[in-house]
């Protein structure tokens, strides 16, 4: 099952919680994927709730709010989705969207848990409709927007969980470090070609 699936992992150090996009619909306009604002709290506790119980209490958790929503964008793929069937009724706003980061910002706080608010930090970007796709999802850059970020979090928040690039050649290589990830395989470099196997045993 789904369950079983996501919690077989063992060794696992860093979780992302990345939830509201869908449950900050408009409650009328897109009632199916609606989630309401207490509920959508109380899943995400459940959610930290779970990840520690099957992870252990030292499991790195970040929270990711919803991205906003870009009312032009969402509305220009409606027009080129549906057409002449297009309402022109916003199913998603700037302003619910919102209110669901706000939301997940105080769940952060109540469970001392780094946030990484892209609701707020994307709106600073001048050009930041064209981080997301369709207005709601996003985009090539929009995903490099929330990697970047991400790993500006670990690197400020949890030291121990960035790789270190190699010193030489700015790259993740033989020479990277991860205080907190040990390696699962030795590196292409300290392989010894005439008997590769023997890089692979137990020490």
């Amino acid at each position: 099952d789904g369950k079983t699936d996501l919690f077989q992992h063992e060794g696992v150090k860093l979780v992302t919680i990345f939830f509201g996009a869908n449950d900050a619909s408009d409650p009328v306009h897109n009632a199916r994927q609606h989630v309401p604002l207490e509920d959508y709290k109380n899943n995400i506790r459940q959610i930290v709730s779970l990840v520690k119980s099957h992870f252990g209490v030292g499991v790195h958790i970040v929270l990711i709010t919803p991205p906003p929503v870009c009312h032009e964008g969402r509305l220009r793929f409606q027009r080129e989705r549906y057409r002449e069937k297009a309402t022109g009724v916003l199913e998603r706003s700037l302003e619910l969207s919102g209110q669901y980061s706000n939301a997940l910002a105080d769940i952060a706080s109540e469970l001392n848990l780094p946030l990484l608010d892209l609701w707020s930090t994307m709106q600073l970007v001048p050009s930041w409709p064209e981080l997301l796709s369709d207005g709601l999802h996003l985009s090539s850059a929009g995903n490099r927007f929330v990697g970047e970020a991400l790993l500006d979090i670990i690197e400020r928040l949890l030291p121990e969980l960035s790789v270190k690039l190699c010193p030489e050649s700015g790259n993740v290589n033989s020479a990277s470090e991860c205080a907190a990830i040990g390696r699962a395989a030795p590196w292409h470099d300290e392989i010894d070609h005439s008997k590769p196997e023997k890089s692979f045993e137990s020490p």
